[in-house]
């Protein structure tokens, strides 16, 4: 059974290209509850505007007219960004291995492929919610810790606790 949160305190930015597609994302999460609702359909005034309202969450577009990889970028490693370890819903056409070893090698939170519905994207902000992962910063990348808790690893290269406490940080 699926825990049914109160949104109405969070701030989400929305970073989408397609007008429909910024309206429906609004709508759908007015309908869970999320009262501040920012937009903006580029990624450069996305990140202006991250700075400017700090939001709990960004849902941002990846597309050949919008590069959310860049934006992602920013957020995690500008030093003027104002919350490096906010969560990014990566929410993109691209649903390729490929794309999606990208933006986790990027430092992304989450997933979702378009199309999307309202169950989906709401099953992601529940993720985002209920694993909460450490934050790393290890050579190249800064994002979340990319192993899910409770999984095991045993072998030859697996982190002892002293390891885990310095690469959080």
């Amino acid at each position: 059974m699926m825990n049914s949160y109160d949104l109405t305190n969070i701030s989400v930015l929305v970073a989408e290209r397609q007008t429909p597609m910024r309206t429906m994302l609004r709508q759908v999460l007015r309908e869970f509850g999320v009262a501040t609702v920012h937009e903006t359909s580029n990624p450069e005034d996305a990140f202006e505007l991250f700075n400017q309202v700090v939001p709990d969450l960004v849902l941002s577009d990846w597309a050949p007219d919008f590069d959310g990889l860049d934006l992602l970028h920013k957020i995690r490693t500008d030093p003027n960004s104002a919350f490096t370890q906010a969560p990014v819903i990566m929410v993109t056409s691209y649903n390729e291995s490929s794309h999606i070893f990208k933006a986790l090698v990027a430092g992304m939170t989450e997933f979702l492929s378009k199309p999307l519905s309202a169950k989906l994207l709401y099953l992601r902000i529940v993720s985002v919610i209920e694993n909460k992962r450490g934050f790393v910063r290890a050579g190249e990348f800064i994002g979340p810790e990319r192993r899910r808790r409770g999984d095991a690893f045993d072998g030859q290269n697996r982190r002892n606790e002293s390891d885990k406490a310095n690469a959080t940080g």
